[in-house]
């Protein structure tokens, strides 16, 4: 889940995957389910594969809407729970905003995530029409005394966080754990290394009814797959509230709708910056041969 900004506001990309909000943001207590915890217990296991999603503009608002939106992002995901998550991402975008011209956005982006996801490390690049406005690099280790985040860009420092946050594919195996308990709301904070490093959000997760092998039959790249075919999917959608802003009613920074595959494939996305919505369509996807756990 990385993030790059446009005059829009923060435009943010989950790895995919990828959402929960404050208990005094008017969701009540009773609603949020108990977090599930894949990494010590419930065997939770993600395909590693690669898929293509093209980008289109869904919906325009705002008193600078956006006229039309075209790109891609390439998701590459790989590793297993002993070795560690890898995540190779790349979104380059071209916004039209009217007679503010094209805006072309380019964003790059490595994280590995270790198994009990105790330890992240993050890299970033996000270019603007062709200009590098940002690099990020850091790592994210789990202590007693919080989560340490050492980094080496933009300014080397290091800095301790919240020891309830998480981390991307942590984020991802609860939601699906969640989603086979049949809870609908999953409410986690989460840190992914966006913006300078030091970004925390808390998360909303909303899921849907279970959608049962074989129903409602996609028309995209994951139509094609006849391995999907057999597996349950969940409709999600995952909102993302500012963590240094708590407390009251919140608008989310951005948000995120995806159908959500029990081996943690995403299709039919949607993403919410506010002003504007763009779908994302898979277009490609392809499984890589899974490494046993050794």
């Amino acid at each position: 889940m990385i993030c790059f900004r446009v005059p829009a506001g923060c435009m943010r990309v989950l790895s995919l995957a990828a959402f929960g909000l404050l208990l005094g943001a008017g969701v009540p207590q009773a609603q949020i389910a108990k977090q599930p915890n894949p990494a010590r217990g419930e065997r939770i296991e993600l395909a590693p594969h690669r898929a293509v999603y093209d980008l289109k503009l869904k919906v325009a608002r705002g008193k600078r809407p956006v006229e039309a939106v075209r790109g891609r992002i390439l998701y590459d995901f790989s590793g297993n729970a002993c070795e560690g998550y890898a995540l190779q991402f790349r979104h380059v975008s071209e916004l039209s905003i009217g007679e503010g011209g094209n805006l072309f956005t380019d964003l790059r982006a490595a994280t590995w995530e270790d198994g009990e996801a105790k330890t992240f490390r993050f890299n970033s690049q996000n270019y603007m029409n062709q200009r590098l406005v940002d690099s990020v690099d850091g790592r994210a280790e789990r202590r007693a005394a919080g989560l340490n985040v050492k980094l080496s860009k933009p300014s080397g420092k290091t800095v301790t966080l919240d020891a309830a946050l998480i981390f991307p594919t942590e984020h991802m195996r609860q939601i699906i754990a969640a989603a086979r308990a049949e809870k609908t709301i999953l409410s986690v904070p989460i840190f992914d290394g966006s913006e300078t490093g030091e970004k925390t959000y808390n998360t909303l997760a909303v899921i849907g009814k279970a959608i049962a092998p074989g129903s409602a039959p996609p028309d995209d790249a994951a139509g094609k797959d006849p391995g999907l075919a057999g597996l349950t999917r969940w409709p999600v959608h995952i909102s993302y509230f500012d963590k240094a802003k708590a407390g009251g009613e919140q608008t989310p920074v951005y948000a995120i709708s995806f159908e959500l595959y029990e081996n943690g494939v995403s299709r039919a996305l949607a993403l919410d910056y506010n002003d504007f919505v763009i779908s994302a369509d898979m277009t490609s996807l392809e499984f890589k041969k899974r490494a046993p756990c050794r």
